[in-house]
């Protein structure tokens, strides 16, 4: 890839976002400046099934394959898409796979959260020199249309960060436009839910931010570790304090890329009563850290909520006191700091179950997930932002007392 061309993929990516003077020229010279999410890989026991789920419930389009069919003989890989989200659904076929232990030890997770970088064998090096471990060194796939190179940074639990560079017809830029996603992909053909999503989309439109869950005692050691290996800086800091109920607490801290495009919070378990969300996800887990929920953002909450609840999504349950108390403190807030009131109808907003907060720079609409399997571990967060950048505070204590309440009917509180 040429200097320029290197330069119009950082340009198409940061056209759409506020980025310092400093930043911008910071983007030719460091490494491991985050262009992009290049894609979220989950690891499936059949991805073929969950490509139908995915598509059915969230509106995802199954868009490429890599299978039997395709000469992939270790692994089947579906591409599956909705605005500039990406989702690898990744089943091994063979014994050997590393995904055939995990996926019996943890069930089905995301494995990947990966980043277009300019140069990943740079990127990857630059992440070793500070104190980054391997996950898998550089790889390249290749073709007469380009190449794709990725190189892997274990973090915490069975998550890992690959570093994706990408050159010729497999450009990012190029890959959002509906060109192959790397070598040995072929566009599924006569996927009629595909069809279906377009006339009935469910409006997502990227990765907001993404949500690790670590033992009691670890988030510092993974906060400085994304600080130090990745040059993030934190963002966000909330305690036992922000985060409890009568029964349960956890802390998080929020670690955020250099150009604020990516968004890494950690939570870890605190002491209380009773089981948090984060100890159960452990336990369900095999004990093992790993990624807690994805939050896809939109910027229409009441249509796409309205839409996946259609589809059949469940999504938690708040009780009918909230929504006695919310505007109130929304409406103060927002006043306070010289800001718009809240332009959703507040009935179709209790109507949906939506959850609404606010701070100085504005309000959010967010709304969580069930489990999206039978293990309660992985979950969605659906979000949109109306300037605020925080991730909800003030609905924490009815955000876990609803999960509470499910942890109950599981058993697990």
């Amino acid at each position: 890839m040429t200097d320029s061309s290197r330069e119009t993929a950082i340009i198409h990516r940061m056209s759409s976002t506020t980025v310092s003077p400093e930043t911008s020229n910071k983007c030719s010279t460091d490494p491991l400046m985050l262009v992009d999410v290049d894609h979220v890989r989950f690891w499936v026991g059949n991805a073929k099934q969950a490509a139908y789920f995915y598509a059915s419930a969230y509106g995802f389009q199954v868009e490429q394959l890599a299978d039997l069919t395709t000469g992939s003989r270790n692994s089947a890989q579906y591409l599956l898409t909705q605005g500039n989200i990406r989702v690898i659904l990744e089943t091994p076929l063979t014994k050997d796979h590393p995904a055939s232990q995990e996926l019996l030890r943890l069930g089905d997770g995301i494995k990947d959260i990966a980043f277009t970088v300019i140069d990943s064998q740079k990127a990857y090096e630059a992440a070793l020199r500070n104190g980054g471990t391997s996950a898998y060194e550089p790889r390249t796939l290749s073709d007469a249309n380009g190449s794709v190179t990725m190189a892997g940074l274990q973090v915490y639990g069975r998550a890992i960060h690959s570093l994706v560079s990408r050159t010729g017809a497999y450009a990012l830029p190029a890959v959002k436009q509906g060109a192959s996603f790397a070598p040995g992909f072929v566009p599924t053909k006569n996927f009629s839910l595909n069809e279906w999503n377009l006339k009935h989309p469910c409006g997502l439109k990227f990765v907001d931010h993404c949500v690790g869950n670590v033992e009691q005692g670890r988030m510092n050691y993974w906060v400085e570790w994304y600080e130090n290996v990745m040059g993030f800086t934190m963002f966000k800091h909330f305690d036992e304090n922000d985060i409890s109920t009568e029964y349960s607490a956890l802390m998080s801290k929020v670690m955020a890329s250099g150009n604020h495009l990516i968004k890494m919070p950690i939570n870890e378990p605190a002491d209380g009563k009773k089981k948090s969300q984060v100890a159960e996800y452990l336990d369900w887990h095999d004990g093992t850290p790993g990624v807690q929920h994805l939050a896809l953002r939109t910027d229409d909450e009441l249509s796409s909520v309205a839409e996946l609840r259609r589809r059949g999504v469940d999504f938690l349950a708040l009780p009918d006191t909230y929504y006695e108390q919310v505007w109130e403190r929304v409406d103060s807030m927002l006043r306070k700091h010289g800001h718009e009131a809240v332009k959703e109808d507040h009935q179709r907003i209790r109507d949906l179950g939506i959850l609404v907060d606010a701070d100085d720079e504005g309000y959010l609409l967010q709304l969580f997930t069930k489990p999206l399997q039978d293990r309660p571990t992985l979950f969605f967060e659906i979000i949109s932002r109306r300037g605020s950048q925080s991730f909800g505070k003030g609905n924490f204590k009815a955000l876990f007392e609803a999960l509470e309440l499910e942890q109950g009917r599981r058993g697990n509180l």
